[in-house]
């Protein structure tokens, strides 16, 4: 042994094998290249697109600040006061002009659920640093039904944001150019589409750059504010010039009207839970960051909200489908619609369009946790490669989108649907956690915590109450069946997964029964080197072999015969007519005969020889049999369908010379 040592090596005092230092790494790894490590994918066109991808390892690289969090999680939030406010006066306005006089005090009452509400999902952050939100509250204490009562309507209050914010953005666009309201639907559709594929670039590239709009729409709503304040103090604010016509339609003042009006502002507060589904985007310490993050985005939106709303009634705004409230109030401030009105509206509609983002974070992570659970199907907790879940970020846009098309792009159509889902989901999360504080009582303060939860659970479900009631009529109807159906729908396929596993569990299933007989069934088309490599594979299985030829010619069926006793090596040929001239039903026929006398311990091969074209497109040109053969039989058992690939030689190139 040590006359194979290298010259390098030496023989310490003790005996042992003494290495240099600067051959240690190479004793180590003796056939290790000094660049050992995963070889990166090549470049393809989506790389252009979404990015080049992302090792696993750099997981921990993709995690976000404040300051990004703020404008990933906090767009949807934010951008709810474009249109919480116009939402107040359209119910009040039934009433008539002087019905706005309650529009304030109904936004202080908001304000203050939302102060509750942001307290409560502070306490929910440092009690789930993992993230999951109501879903994971209600699971842990409320029992799997009320978990994936929360799921459902999180995941329909998701689909509704990315419609509802996207379309609340293309109106503002048409408020300043009403020649693309007709356009409307496509340009909502085309928004969606281009969200996504920012989100499918990764969770800390998106947010970097939806952090520009974001911010930009925060400046510029709080310039709009200041200078009209500034203006109403000194006097030269006014009311809006040519404003939209009101459309009274006699209702009477009511407290069902009021508490309608109060219902539709309420969807100032959706988003504010996002915040607590993706706290593991966050870097560390998560929680800390994710609750000053959402503390933040609170106090931004509560000042945003109040201050237009004051702006609105003072400049007497009025709420229409032609004009929105935000542009009422940017061309009153801005006295026309120069340069700064067109940047607020720029920045209202890349915050409305950009509030999808919230969603798009949200949705995937959340139908994630679900799909872990068994309750979705499992695809949604596969990571792509941008470490992002491509897969929910792919059906959220197909499912917002589709919702766009039939609802028309109107905001006015689309938020009867809204909300009823979130302060579902909030009074489930609240609720959750108030029997989490009283079963654990192990904080010194879990009766003040208790309390709070309690409070916005009662407060929550009453306001659900109150938009289910007063908006049934209107759409939210809908929203009170679908959440039913959907909870069905994911026992459903939780009750598919639990069968499967019992299906394939191998706990009580013994020695599994020996094969006695093993047929090969190879349909030939003619009688070729793709034919001629399928056999020599079928050889090899077994070797009861039939060739099954379905002839439409007689002069073909003989040409085949006479080939076949030149290349078939003896195996039996059957030559099935088709006076009708199809194809692959006799084949199929043949086959289902042969499968209906097969014996419990037989297995029935289909080996279907296929050709690989130079260039993909050529495959439209062939038959798909393979392909055809194993939809038709996917459900018969005991048969195994198998293609066997047969490259094509490029021209110039000797057979068997191929990548």
């Amino acid at each position: 042994m040590i006359a194979e040592l290298p010259s390098c090596y030496s023989l310490g005092r003790s005996g042992k094998r003494v290495v240099p230092r600067k051959h240690l790494s190479t004793l180590a790894k003796p056939d290790t290249p000094a660049s050992a490590g995963p070889t990166p994918p090549e470049a393809t066109w989506q790389h252009w697109l979404i990015g080049r991808p992302l090792a696993t390892a750099d997981a921990s690289d993709e995690a976000i600040g404040k300051t990004v969090g703020l404008a990933v999680f906090a767009s949807d939030a934010l951008s709810s006061t474009a249109y919480a406010t116009q939402e107040i006066l359209t119910v009040l306005g039934a009433a008539g002009v002087a019905a706005f006089a309650y529009t304030l005090p109904i936004a202080a009452a908001i304000v203050v659920l939302l102060a509750i509400v942001t307290l409560s999902y502070q306490q929910t952050i440092h009690a789930y640093p993992g993230g999951g939100g109501a879903y994971i509250v209600a699971r842990d204490n409320l029992g799997e039904l009320p978990a994936q009562v929360a799921g459902a309507a999180l995941l329909t209050d998701y689909i509704l944001t990315v419609a509802v914010s996207v379309s609340s953005g293309v109106a503002q666009i048409a408020s300043a150019f009403p020649v693309l309201l007709g356009h409307r639907v496509a340009l909502a559709v085309c928004f969606v589409f281009l969200i996504a594929i920012i989100n499918l670039r990764g969770v800390k590239e998106s947010g970097a750059l939806f952090a520009i709009p974001s911010y930009f729409f925060v400046g510029m709503m709080a310039s709009t504010i200041a200078v009209g304040f500034f203006r109403q103090f000194a006097g030269e604010l006014g009311t809006v010039p040519h404003p939209p016509h009101l459309e009274n339609t006699g209702h009477a003042l009511s407290l069902f009207l009021i508490l309608h009006a109060f219902s539709n502002g309420t969807t100032a507060l959706t988003g504010v839970e996002a915040i607590s589904n993706g706290v593991t985007a966050f870097k560390e310490p998560r929680s800390k960051n994710a609750a000053t993050t959402l503390l933040v985005m609170s106090g931004i939106l509560a000042t945003l909200f109040l201050s237009i709303t004051y702006l609105a009634v003072h400049i007497g705004a009025i709420p229409s489908e032609g004009e929105t409230i935000v542009s009422q109030i940017a061309r009153t401030v801005f006295d026309g619609r120069g340069p700064l009105y067109l940047a607020t509206i720029g920045a209202t509609t890349l915050i409305l369009v950009m509030a999808a983002n919230t969603a798009f974070n949200g949705f995937p992570r959340l139908g994630a946790l679900q799909a872990a659970d068994g309750y979705l199907p499992r695809q949604l907790t596969y990571r792509g490669s941008r470490l992002v879940y491509s897969r929910g970020i792919g059906a959220l846009a197909v499912l917002a989108s589709l919702l766009i098309a039939i609802f028309d792009a109107s905001v006015t159509a689309l938020i009867p649907l809204y909300a009823i889902g979130v302060f579902l989901s909030f009074t489930l999360s609240q609720s959750g956690m108030t029997r989490r504080w009283w079963k654990t009582r192990t904080d010194p303060a879990w009766a003040a915590k208790a309390a709070l939860n309690g409070v916005g659970a009662v407060l929550s479900g009453a306001v659900m109450m109150v938009f289910a009631v007063t908006k049934f009529e209107e759409g939210a109807w809908f929203v009170v069946i679908l959440i039913p159906a959907l909870v069905a729908v994911l026992f459903a396929i939780r009750r598919h997964y639990k069968e499967l596993a019992a299906a394939l569990s191998l706990e009580t299933y013994g020695a599994p029964a020996r094969i006695q007989r093993h047929r090969v069934i190879l349909p030939i088309s003619g009688v070729h080197r793709g034919t001629v490599a399928a056999l020599r594979y079928a050889r090899a299985l077994s070797e009861d072999i039939t060739a099954v030829h379905v002839s439409i010619d007689p002069e073909s069926a003989a040409n085949v015969r006479r080939k076949w006793g030149l290349w078939g090596n003896g195996v039996r040929l059957v030559i099935l007519d088709s006076p009708y001239r199809m194809l692959l039903e006799p084949t199929l026929e043949y086959i289902r005969k042969v499968a209906d006398r097969r014996q419990p311990n037989e297995t029935i091969t289909i080996v279907v020889p296929q050709f690989v074209p130079h260039k993909t497109w050529h495959n439209l040109l062939h038959a798909q049999t393979a392909v055809t053969l194993r939809l038709a039989l996917l459900f018969r058992r005991g048969i195994v369908i198998t293609n066997v690939p047969y490259h094509l030689d490029t021209p110039g190139r000797p057979e068997g010379d191929q990548d």
